[in-house]
């Protein structure tokens, strides 16, 4: 701080740094992170701050009973170079949806997520979209992704699939294809890393979607801690995997015949900020 002196009265400065607050802190070799797990407030006092941040919805649940379709990633998306003025910022964090529902909105600073579609159930009701869309049940209509209309894309669509197997849910990166869930988004594995969140560097990927006595089995999750899909016989039924909690990433679907196990929850979302560490 300097001191000035104007008609013998002294006024200091104020300091050129900004003081943050809120979330869990970490760091690497250039930024600071605050990770949000659970909703609460980022707190900027003393200057303003220019920020980047990542914005990720809750992942949608897959499909239940004897057959089910994978669910949903939630939305994924980022902004960098955003400067906030001294205030408080109040962060939601999405839940995960459980079987056959949908995941909850993420929002920070005027971005929404929205939350992943569930999957297409046998005993249930159809794919929805959202984020990323879930994966339909024996051939039905998957859920398509993006369903906030925002440009980049927040996710893709669902698949569908005919039974024994049932359609993947879309991911952050990419859409379903068959039972595989869609692609997770994989290029802040850098911010993964300094927070140690994610799977493998990687968040919102689509459940893979459940099947009856098929070759090969489930349909694999799309990564990021995606759920995935279960392989059943008839009197061996199989709960879909439950995505990994905060990763956003969308549930696997169940398997079985006529009745059957439970469909995998989605993972819950996330939001991170970072900033330089010469900021404050």
């Amino acid at each position: 701080m300097i001191a000035n002196s104007i008609a013998g009265v002294f006024s200091v400065a104020p300091p050129s740094t900004s003081i943050i607050t809120g979330g869990t802190l970490s760091s690497d070799s250039t930024y600071y992170y605050r990770t949000f797990t659970s909703s609460g407030t980022l707190s900027v006092s003393q200057n303003p701050i220019l920020l980047d941040y990542l914005v990720i919805a809750g992942g949608g649940g897959g499909g239940y009973l004897s057959n089910g379709g994978g669910g949903g990633a939630g939305g994924f998306r980022s902004a960098s170079g955003q400067t906030l003025s001294v205030n408080n910022y109040s962060i939601v964090i999405g839940a995960g949806g459980g079987q056959g529902s949908n995941g909850s909105t993420s929002s920070f600073n005027g971005t929404n997520t929205t939350g992943g579609g569930h999957a297409g159930s046998q005993g249930g009701s159809s794919a929805t979209s959202g984020g990323s869309g879930g994966g339909g049940y024996n051939g039905a209509s998957a859920g398509s992704g993006n369903a906030g209309g925002y440009s980049p894309v927040e996710g893709y669509a669902g698949a569908t699939d005919t039974f024994p197997s049932q359609g993947g849910g879309g991911g952050a990166s990419a859409a379903a294809s068959g039972r595989t869930g869609g692609s997770a988004n994989s290029s802040f594995s850098s911010w993964a890393s300094a927070t140690s969140t994610g799977v493998s560097g990687s968040y919102a990927g689509g459940g893979g979607g459940g099947a009856f006595n098929t070759v090969g089995g489930g349909g694999a999750g799309g990564g990021g801690g995606a759920g995935a899909g279960a392989t059943g016989t008839s009197g061996n039924y199989q709960d879909g995997g439950n995505a990994t909690a905060n990763t956003g990433s969308g549930g696997g679907g169940s398997s079985g015949f006529i009745t059957g196990g439970s469909g995998g929850s989605g993972g819950s979302g996330i939001v991170i900020v970072r900033y330089l560490k010469t900021a404050v």
